[in-house]
């Protein structure tokens, strides 16, 4: 009897603080899923098509090859494998990003030994227009960073100006770093630090640039984003993932999409607020504790609240519910 009622009231506790679902698409897609493929173990960047809806973009972290491949939200599995032929042999492939001209962006710039390579790289691809296993022509471009080499797993392209943007990870903040207004070929683009950021696995701009949002493993933050600048800063609402690796916006804007690494890894949906209407949605302010000491931004703290809160208002009924059990049975 202890046990149902503890686990009674834990199902209840959990249904009353996690409310009522978020209106998605009738056809289920951009629904919370999971990556069925046993092929991707380590999705470690993810972009929400445009041109397919329900679709997302996501690839391996390293030691895969050159592959990116196509999972439908709906079902959770691979409707095709896109093969990247006329580039070399990926090193750190940590991000993908849906730019305003139909391409898809592929940055293989991780350097887990923090600068122990002098440049790094981006490809880039056309979205294609049928989902089907393909090899297609990919453009590589050579990266550096204006103040020296550092690790990155976040690359973002700015919906409306086309602008590439880096965030580089290190435990103590990294940087926001700006390319050039066009990625040239035959020549290194430079990209120099335009801000601070805190610790980040990735990033995603709202669909019409207003907002950026960068990720950690245990929070996340959203930016007023105005002239290629950081703006104003606010905790996101953001789950507590096995090893949380990406996020993207879905293509209307409506919600963000948070994903992680491992076998059959979970992409989880959160809506954000409604207030601001149309593709500049604003996240949901609030998320964990954790996100306003995660690093520099511009001081905003925001409410805590979101699914860490969540986690820990149940574990404490659960804990509750046991210690009434063992009175209970002690009486």
């Amino acid at each position: 009897m202890r046990s149902y009622l503890t686990v009674s009231g834990a199902a209840a506790l959990l249904l009353l603080l996690a409310g009522s679902a978020p209106a998605v698409a009738d056809d289920g897609a951009d629904r919370s899923f999971t990556i069925e493929d046993p092929r991707i173990t380590e999705s470690s960047g993810l972009a929400a098509s445009r041109a397919h809806p329900g679709i997302y973009w996501t690839h391996n972290d390293s030691d895969d090859g050159p592959y990116v491949y196509a999972v439908d939200s709906r079902t959770g599995k691979t409707v095709a494998t896109i093969t990247m032929k006329g580039v070399g042999e990926p090193r750190d492939v940590e991000a993908i990003s849906l730019g305003p001209d139909g391409n898809l962006y592929v940055g293989d710039i991780g350097d887990n030994l923090n600068g122990s390579w002098d440049h790094v790289w981006i490809y880039r691809f056309p979205e294609p227009k049928q989902l089907k296993d393909a090899t297609v022509s990919a453009t590589q471009f050579d990266v550096k960073y204006a103040d020296g080499p550092r690790n990155a797993e976040a690359l973002m392209v700015h919906p409306t100006t086309g602008r590439v943007y880096i965030a580089s990870k290190n435990e103590d903040g990294g940087g926001l770093y700006e390319g050039p207004a066009k990625l040239t070929t035959g020549a290194t683009n430079v990209f120099r630090r335009v801000g601070e950021v805190p610790w980040v696995t990735d990033g995603a701009f709202s669909p019409d640039g207003k907002e950026l949002v960068l990720r950690s493993y245990f929070s996340a933050r959203g930016y007023v984003f105005e002239s290629g600048r950081l703006g104003a800063d606010h905790a996101v609402r953001a789950p507590i993932q096995r090893q949380a690796e990406s996020v993207t916006y879905t293509a209307d804007g409506s919600a963000l999409m948070f994903g992680s690494e491992g076998e059959q890894s979970d992409v989880e949906r959160v809506d954000v607020d409604s207030g601001s209407g149309g593709g500049g949605k604003s996240p949901s302010r609030g998320g964990d504790a954790s996100a306003s000491s995660a690093g520099a931004g511009s001081g905003g703290t925001g409410d805590v609240k979101g699914t860490t809160l969540t986690g820990v208002l149940v574990l404490a009924g659960i804990g509750f519910l046991v210690l009434m059990g063992r009175r209970r049975k002690g009486n």
